[in-house]
């Protein structure tokens, strides 16, 4: 069947622009129309289950759910207890400054900033230096919420990682450092990560 096309010539059910469009994706993957012809198609698939990405998403949707067991009594996200841990790190900082650090867009840090200090945990005061900044700080209610939080958050970050030995808990936290400071710089997030 042919099939013609106002942007095109025409394609026999589809197949012939295939290959354009395979340049087209490879070159966005950041691959050279070579590097992207020389994949074996005979090849068997890559295993979902041995792919990093998807591993990744998987801990983090485990590590969630195991924090989300653990300091349900809160009522605080991960994010927000990033947030309060980050402030309780380093001290009063400004919502661009934060946002940064967790790697996150502006706007959802706001929000998670906005929901923590209706709640009276943060304080977040127009800066001085910019009045178009926001500056944040704990409370005394944000820092005794914190402490309080600490035991069974620490629980949750351990029972993420519980099926590993100490040594190979080590390994996975340097190396998804590594991996994290490598990629910091390129989307924009700060190397907070030591």
């Amino acid at each position: 069947m042919e099939v013609r096309s106002e942007r095109g010539p025409a394609v026999q059910d589809g197949v012939e622009g295939l290959g354009k469009i395979s340049d087209v994706l490879a070159k966005q993957a950041g691959l050279s129309s070579d590097a992207a012809a020389q994949a074996d198609p005979a090849a068997p698939p890559w295993p979902l289950s041995e792919r990093p990405g998807f591993l990744a998403r998987r801990l983090h949707q485990i590590h969630v759910s195991l924090f989300a067991e653990r300091c349900a009594a809160f009522r605080i996200t991960p994010l927000q207890y990033s947030l309060l841990s980050l402030l309780a790190e380093i001290g009063d900082a400004d919502q661009t400054t934060l946002a940064h650090a967790v790697a996150l867009d502006r706007t959802t840090t706001t929000g998670a900033l906005k929901r923590l200090a209706a709640r009276g945990y943060i304080r977040r005061a127009t800066s001085d230096a910019d009045r178009r900044a926001r500056q944040c700080a704990l409370t005394d209610e944000g820092r005794a919420l914190h402490a309080a939080m600490e035991q069974a958050a620490r629980a949750a970050h351990e029972a993420t990682v519980s099926a590993l030995s100490p040594a190979e808990r080590e390994t996975l936290v340097r190396l998804m450092k590594k991996v994290a400071a490598v990629h910091a710089q390129r989307l924009g997030a700060a190397d907070l990560l030591g």
